[in-house]
């Protein structure tokens, strides 16, 4: 009677022991995409939280640090690009990141609030450079000349926005230089100028901020 029991308990021990052996147990899921290299941000990568610093473009030639509180995306016919913006020393500055053959960053931090009569132009001089569509046409502004690149309907999605907005735009680069010249304008809304200073993309480095 005890053997028999004896083996009754062996029984049940070894039945025990082997659902734990073939009990499969759960496992993490598995990562679909790679892992960020938070060490490593690159300007494309750039989000609102996130604390950036760009080498010697501040006022008196320190570096500019901003965090984004937002970010646009913006499409201008086959031309697409990011910006993101925060304030800096009263006033909001941005940084433009256009990713075609090459990543290529542009930072806005002029104070000016500039106007068509700043620039020396008129809206009817903005229309014949639509119609004209001449990357030969060209003006002068603080002691640089201006050359036409483009202008058409763009779209823009602002990340504090719930809808996209639509406005008309040009653009103008430097002519030897870094700068690029923007200027938009919405219906019903006065002209927006604004100008950009083109940096290499190694000058910034991003801290990612919080999720």
């Amino acid at each position: 009677m005890v053997t028999l029991t004896l083996e009754l308990i062996l029984g049940v021990l070894l039945v025990i022991v082997l659902m734990n052996l073939f009990k499969k147990h759960p496992t993490p899921p598995a990562q679909t995409g790679p892992v960020e290299d938070l060490a490593n941000l690159k300007p494309t990568d750039a989000r609102p939280g996130d604390a950036i610093s760009i080498s010697g473009v501040g006022d008196d030639m320190t570096d500019l640090d901003f965090t984004a509180d937002r970010s646009t995306w913006v499409q201008a016919g086959a031309r697409q690009w990011s910006e993101v913006s925060g304030p800096y020393k009263g006033r909001r500055v941005s940084m433009r990141v256009s990713n075609n053959e090459e990543i290529e960053v542009a930072v806005h931090t002029d104070p000016r609030k500039l106007t068509l009569e700043d620039l020396g132009l008129s809206e009817e001089d903005l229309g014949q450079m639509d119609e004209r569509q001449n990357t030969a046409d060209n003006f002068e502004f603080d002691g640089r000349n201006w050359l036409y690149v483009l202008s058409r309907e763009a779209q823009a999605k602002r990340s504090d926005l719930p809808q996209p907005e639509g406005y008309y735009y040009w653009e103008f680069r430097e002519d030897n230089g870094p700068s690029l010249l923007t200027i938009r304008k919405s219906e019903g809304e006065p002209f927006t100028i604004t100008l950009f200073y083109g940096i290499p993309a190694a000058n910034v480095t991003i801290y990612r901020g919080r999720s």
